[in-house]
């Protein structure tokens, strides 16, 4: 098994949630987070005066996957949160020793 995460602009949410959906991939955690990368966050003008937002609106998708779902899982985020501008986000893939349903007990792929 194995998580991936995703973080991407806010506006691209339902459509990335939309693809995962018509995939068959139905469980996310969504989370609004902050941040930078090479964007360096921008400057504003507020009533005259200047400041710069350092840390930048962004929304942190969790995924738990099996691992032959990985590269389609991958493929349908990039497809769908891509504008072609700089700040489109990053995808992080990593390793899921054990996933547990507390409501049923289920355990690693029958609790995905």
């Amino acid at each position: 098994m194995k998580k991936i995460e995703a973080v991407i602009k806010p506006f691209k949410l339902e459509d990335v949630k939309d693809a995962l959906t018509e995939a068959g991939i139905t469980g996310m955690t969504v989370s609004d987070v902050k941040g930078y990368g090479r964007q360096q966050g921008h400057s504003e003008l507020y009533r005259g005066a200047e400041y710069v937002v350092d840390f930048l609106p962004k929304i942190k998708l969790e995924l738990i996957v099996s691992e032959t779902e990985v590269d389609s899982t991958i493929d349908i985020i990039v497809n769908s949160a891509k504008t072609g501008k700089i700040g489109d986000g990053k995808i992080f893939v990593s390793t899921v020793e054990k996933v547990v349903r507390i409501r049923t007990g289920e355990q690693d792929e029958d609790a995905i």
